[in-house]
């Protein structure tokens, strides 16, 4: 784990106040624990743990495996003083009485997260269901003992305008969860007028506005879609739109683990099956690096001062081939003209330094710091280059270092829009 270090677009913006914040929670494909013994579930857990999260929304698909598999995360988090809340994947097919049995499981545990002396309970999508649907789930628990607070993600509610709808529609709900933090299929960073309208919206009721924080979106999957949002610098801004504008009850990252989305921030399993088309762009890529940006976002979240940075440091990022290639297999991704053709740089500085990218023959080189500062170098015309990253200081090198991940003009076999993460640090 690195030592505290980030940067932001606009210096100046770190240091505007802010009120303490609250939790901040990773969500976690329970679907991909099938192979997960208690030990994964530990690693993960104490992983999230070292970079300020505080629990795992546990997104659970189906009355399956899955049940049997969070019992073992239940037990690790435990040992951990993790903590932990159901997220129902409703765009599967459920029976409304398992996941009463599910949240009845371990509604005991001391690893719930509550709110209020609640627990809480999200979802992914459901508002086709109604809101009887809601409303006799909440009654059927409370009729067992266990008092919820639902805070859903219903995803049709993204409109500005339908904030009002949403409580109109569903009096049951009592907080809400923004679940977009992309742009919706344009070339521009994502705005907060989403979230500042359900966030008032959703004040009127007992409820946590829970905002999403992701780095990334790309999807290349037959019979599940093939899409690219602009990402470029999203892992930067929208960590201070959370901060400096929005200042949710809760975060949610999106996501540890999702890694056909490629926005997973955790590590990946070897021992997750990924199927037979993500791991022609997972494998390799890894995320990492973006934990050390997520550390100081976390702690400024949660005491409302941007921290002190301690340790020199620069997180790259960048995709393996420029967007217009041609690839031999694959799905050219929808929006695959948004992305810049450029190594992003997220230089993390103790005091003002210069930070150098280089690539071929392409350099560019910008002023950072103190505090968090963002650059870029687009990709060079040569075939099989790889960045090089340095931090000068008063005309001496500080530190420097290369990328792991080469850009190739040429051979590409699949379209492939993840970037590799990667960082160089004092």
């Amino acid at each position: 784990m690195r030592t505290l270090a980030a940067f932001a677009i606009f210096a100046c913006a770190l240091c505007a106040p802010l009120a303490s914040g609250q939790d901040v929670f990773a969500h976690f494909m329970a679907q991909n624990s099938y192979s997960y013994a208690e030990s994964d579930w530990l690693n993960d857990m104490t992983t999230a743990q070292e970079i300020g999260i505080d629990g795992f929304a546990l997104n659970i698909a189906g009355n399956d495996y899955e049940v049997d598999k969070i019992v073992d995360a239940y037990t690790a988090a435990e040992s951990l003083g993790f903590k932990l809340f159901y997220s129902f994947d409703m765009s599967y097919t459920w029976e409304q009485t398992d996941m009463v049995n599910i949240v009845m499981n371990h509604s005991s545990s001391p690893s719930n997260f509550m709110w209020k002396d609640t627990l809480l309970v999200s979802t992914y999508s459901g508002e086709d269901l109604g809101e009887d649907f809601w409303a006799t789930f909440k009654t059927a628990l409370a009729n067992e003992g266990i008092n919820i607070t639902l805070a859903p993600a219903f995803t049709t509610y993204r409109d500005p305008a339908n904030a009002t709808d949403l409580l109109t529609n569903f009096p049951s709900i009592d907080g809400f969860f923004n679940w977009w933090s992309w742009p919706a299929d344009v070339d521009a960073n994502l705005t907060i007028a989403t979230d500042l309208a359900y966030q008032q919206a959703i004040s009127s009721r007992t409820g946590p506005y829970i905002m999403a924080v992701s780095p990334w979106q790309f999807k290349n999957l037959d019979g599940a879609g093939d899409w690219i949002e602009y990402s470029d610098t999203l892992w930067n801004y929208r960590w201070q739109q959370a901060v400096n504008d929005v200042k949710p009850d809760i975060v949610e990252i999106v996501t540890w683990n999702d890694y056909g989305e490629s926005h997973y921030i955790g590590d990946i399993n070897p021992i997750v099956n990924l199927g037979s088309q993500a791991p022609f762009y997972v494998d390799g890529f890894v995320h990492s690096k973006w934990r050390d940006v997520a550390q100081y976002y976390i702690s400024y979240y949660k005491t409302g001062t941007a921290p002190t940075i301690t340790t020199d440091e620069v997180v790259f990022w960048y995709r393996a081939y420029p967007k217009d290639i041609t690839c031999s297999t694959g799905s050219l991704p929808r929006n695959s003209d948004f992305p810049e053709d450029a190594v992003f740089a997220l230089a993390m500085l103790t005091q003002t330094a210069t930070v150098t990218l280089a690539i071929g023959s392409n350099e560019v080189n910008f002023t950072a710091g103190p505090g968090i500062t963002m650059g870029s170098v687009p990709f060079p015309p040569e075939d099989q280059q790889i960045p090089y990253i340095e931090i000068s200081r008063n005309g001496q090198k500080v530190v420097d270092g290369y990328g792991s991940m080469y850009v190739n003009q040429t051979g590409c076999t699949y379209y492939n829009f993840n970037p590799w993460v990667g960082s160089i640090s004092a």
